[in-house]
């Protein structure tokens, strides 16, 4: 996965931006809202995306391009845009109580 194409890379880059998507203006799971919290769940889920296939294995053969299969990298999107968004919100309220 190091050494992908482009075509690997706008494949785990469109996977990113809908699983984004859905979480960010769908079920409103953000930190804040806006443009600029939605970007960062794009990267974010792209690191998730290109984590997915070596962390989930290599499921459906026929739904794969390359070394990038997509229900590994969906899979890997939403885990990582999950845990760090729990983690942010987790710091968020311990913060906050720290002001109080």
């Amino acid at each position: 996965m190091i050494g992908m194409d482009f075509l690997s890379f706008l494949i785990l880059l469109v996977i990113s931006i809908i699983v984004s998507a859905v979480l960010h203006y769908g079920f409103k799971y953000y930190i804040r809202p806006g443009f600029d919290s939605f970007v960062s769940k794009v990267i974010i889920g792209w690191v998730g995306a290109w984590l997915g296939t070596p962390v989930f294995g290599n499921w459906f053969s026929g739904l794969a391009y390359e070394n990038v299969y997509i229900i590994p990298a969906i899979l890997g999107t939403l885990a990582l845009l999950i845990v760090l968004g729990d983690l942010a919100l987790t710091f968020k309220c311990v913060e906050e109580k720290s002001e109080d």
